[in-house]
C-alpha cells in the first residue's frame, strides 16, 4: 500500500469522526462501515488502523441505537487488540473502556460496572492513578454506579475524582466541571434535591466564566439545572430555564441535534408536570415525529418519546389510545434495549398504571406484581422504580379489594 493510499485512508477515517461529532449518524456508519472493510483488507484486520477503524464504527452504532451492533463490535476489538496489542496496552484498554460505555447505555449496568472496574485496575497499573485517562474511567464508573442505583458508591466515587482533579487539574478546568456537573446530578437521583441545585447552580456560573455561555458542555448543565428546579417544585423557573436552553441549543447545535431534542423533550414533561396537557400533547408528538426522521424509529430516544405521549394521553385521561402505543412498545424496547433495561421495566410499570387508571385493577395487578419481581431481579431493591411500582400496586389493590 502507498503512503499516499494510507494518508487517503487515515483522511477518511477522520471524516467518519467528524461525522460522529456532528450527530450525522448515518453518514458516519455507512461511512465507516466502508473504511473499516477497505483498512481491513488493504492494512489487514490487525492492523492498529484497522482496530481504531472498526471501534469508530461501533462507537456510531451505540449512538444511533444499535446496541446489539455496537457491543458485538465493541467485543471483537477488544478480543483482537488483545491478540494484537497485548492486555496492558493503552489503546486497548481504551478499546475495554468503550466496550463498558456501550453496555451502560444499554442498561447492561453489572456488566458495564465489572468492565469499568477492570480497565480501572489496569490504567492505575500501566499510567498510574493521576493519569486523564485513569480519572475518565473512574468519573465513567461513578456513572455506571448512579445508573445501577449505587447512588452512595456513586457520590462517592465522584467526590473522590472531584478532589483529584481539583488537586491536578484545578477547581475550574472544564473536566473537573463535568465532575462536579455529575455530583449533581447524583444528589437530585438520591433526593438530595437542596444539594443537587446549589451545584448545578454554582458549575454552571464558574462553566460561563471558563468555557463561555454557548458552550455544549455549559448548555448541558443548565439543561440539568432546569431539571432539578422541576425536581424541587419550581415548575414554573424549570420551564422558563427549558425554554431558554432549548433556544440556544437550536441556535447552537441546531433543531435537529440529539442534545437540543433532549431539551424539547425535558420541556414537554415540564408541561406535563405543571398540568398545561395540551402544551405537553402536542410537544411530545411534535418531537416523535421529529425523533422518527433523525434518528429512526426505533432509536431508544425515539422508543422514549412514544413512552411520553403515552404517559402524557394518559393524564389527559386519552387512555385506550395511552394503552395501544404502551403495550406494544414494551416489546420493542425489550427487543431495542433488553428485557431487563430500566426503560423497558418502566414501561411495563406505565401499562400497568394505565389499566389502574382506567378501572381495570384485576388487570393491573398482576402486570404490577410480575414488574416489581423482574425490576428488583434487575435493578436492586433499593432502585428508584421500585418505590412508584409499590405505591401504584398498593392503590390497585385497593381499588380491587
Amino acid at each position: 500500500m502507498t503512503a499516499a493510499s494510507q494518508r487517503a485512508l487515515s483522511a477518511r477515517q477522520w471524516a467518519v469522526r467528524q461525522l460522529i461529532g456532528a450527530v450525522d449518524l448515518t453518514s458516519a456508519i455507512s461511512l465507516g462501515e466502508r473504511v473499516a472493510a477497505d483498512t481491513a483488507r488493504l492494512l489487514g484486520v490487525d492492523h492498529p488502523q484497522s482496530l481504531s477503524s472498526r471501534s469508530d464504527l461501533a462507537r456510531a452504532y451505540e449512538l444511533a441505537g444499535r446496541s446489539d451492533d455496537a457491543i458485538s463490535l465493541h467485543e471483537s476489538v477488544v478480543d483482537d487488540s488483545q491478540r494484537v496489542l497485548g492486555g496492558d496496552d493503552p489503546s486497548r484498554l481504551a478499546y475495554r473502556n468503550n466496550l463498558a460505555d456501550a453496555l451502560e447505555a444499554a442498561g447492561r449496568s453489572d456488566e458495564a460496572i465489572a468492565m469499568y472496574e477492570a480497565v480501572l485496575s489496569g490504567r492505575i497499573r500501566v499510567l498510574g492513578g493521576d493519569h486523564p485517562d485513569t480519572l475518565t474511567t473512574r468519573n465513567n464508573l461513578a456513572d455506571a454506579l448512579e445508573s445501577a442505583g449505587r447512588l452512595s458508591d456513586a457520590i462517592a466515587m465522584y467526590e473522590a475524582v472531584i478532589a483529584d482533579r481539583t488537586r491536578l487539574l484545578g477547581a475550574s478546568h472544564p473536566d473537573t466541571l463535568i465532575s462536579r456537573n455529575n455530583l449533581a446530578s447524583a444528589h437530585e437521583s438520591a433526593g438530595m434535591i437542596d444539594a443537587a441545585v446549589t451545584e448545578f447552580e454554582k458549575v454552571v456560573t464558574d462553566q460561563r466564566s471558563v468555557i463561555g455561555f454557548d458552550h455544549p458542555d455549559t448548555l448541558a448543565t443548565r439543561n440539568n439545572l432546569a431539571y432539578v428546579y422541576e425536581s424541587a417544585g419550581r415548575v414554573d423557573e424549570a420551564i422558563s430555564l427549558y425554554e431558554d436552553v432549548l433556544a440556544d441549543r437550536i441556535r447552537v447545535l441546531g433543531s435537529d441535534h440529539p442534545d437540543t431534542l433532549i431539551t424539547w423533550n425535558n420541556l414537554a414533561l415540564g408541561y406535563l408536570t405543571a398540568g398545561r396537557l395540551d402544551e405537553a400533547i402536542t410537544a411530545n408528538e411534535t418531537l416523535l415525529v421529529v425523533r422518527e426522521r433523525v434518528l429512526g424509529d426505533r432509536h431508544p430516544d425515539t422508543l422514549t418519546s412514544r413512552n411520553n405521549v403515552a404517559v402524557a394521553y394518559q393524564a389527559a385521561s386519552r387512555l385506550d389510545e395511552a394503552i395501544a402505543i404502551l403495550e406494544p412498545l414494551v416489546g420493542i424496547r425489550a427487543q431495542v434495549l433488553g428485557p431487563a433495561h430500566p426503560h423497558t421495566l418502566r414501561t411495563r410499570h406505565n401499562v400497568a398504571n394505565a389499566y389502574r387508571l382506567a378501572k381495570a385493577p384485576a388487570k393491573a395487578v398482576p402486570m404490577f406484581l410480575s414488574t416489581l419481581a423482574d425490576t428488583e431481579r434487575a435493578l436492586g431493591s433499593d432502585h428508584p422504580l421500585i418505590e412508584t411500582i409499590r405505591e401504584n400496586l398498593a392503590l390497585a389493590e385497593d381499588a380491587l379489594n
